[in-house]
């Protein structure tokens, strides 16, 4: 299976070391998800929307080609070549302000295009999202929050969820939605960040060279 595994934060894949001052989780994540899976045998294609330098905002150019059905970035255009190579896509990425940073916001206004990754069908009843990428088998998110993970979904309201599943994949027909959520990570020990590093690789592992194709959204 071919995966592609998105990740935002400023500190790149190159933070995923132990070192003091220089390090993310999030990217510690995104390296042992990584590892999981090309042990299994999987095929993983890295975006590290930080170290290329990832233009998140909607520029007029953009909004322009949307409307006719195109993308004028090259980087946009690489991404979404990658993305219909896909089997199954990944976001890795840290919560702030109860929702994605703006990188992985700007991937999906950007590169989720209408008539590119989806269509919308004039005249349709009920839902008119068609979804184009026909070999992407599920989505799965890496969140990293100091926020207990109850209080995210039952205060909060689920704002991730909501934005990623629910409001994008979900609406354009993706299925298998999955979130792996690495909650109080500020008061986690050494071996406690340890042991989720092993569970994340051996789940990445473990994945199966072809998924299920189902609707269900799990949280883990």
């Amino acid at each position: 299976m071919r995966i592609m595994l998105v990740l935002d934060h400023p500190y790149t894949i190159d933070s995923a070391a132990n070192v003091p001052h220089e390090r993310s989780f999030t990217a510690a994540v995104a390296a042992a998800a990584i590892a999981g899976a090309e042990r299994g045998g999987h095929d993983v294609d890295l975006v590290d929307l930080a170290a290329d330098g990832f233009n998140p905002a909607m520029t007029r150019d953009d909004l322009v080609a949307w409307r006719l059905r195109a993308s004028v970035d090259p980087v946009v255009l690489d991404y979404q070549r990658r993305l219909f190579e896909a089997d199954h896509l990944v976001f890795a990425f840290p919560i702030w302000w109860e929702a994605m940073p703006a990188a992985t916001k700007g991937f999906l206004d950007r590169v989720l295009v209408k008539g590119v990754a989806y269509e919308e069908l004039p005249g349709a009843k009920g839902n008119p999202f068609r979804n184009r990428m026909t070999r992407l088998q599920g989505v799965t998110a890496l969140t990293v929050m100091t926020t207990p993970t109850a209080a995210y979904r039952w205060w909060f309201g689920d704002p991730m969820r909501k934005i990623l599943f629910k409001g994008t994949f979900g609406k354009i027909g993706v299925k298998n939605l999955r979130w792996r959520n690495y909650a109080n990570v500020a008061d986690r020990t050494d071996a406690d960040r340890a042991r989720l590093l092993d569970e994340t690789a051996a789940y990445f592992a473990a994945l199966p060279a072809r998924q299920e194709v189902g609707s269900r959204e799990n949280a883990g």
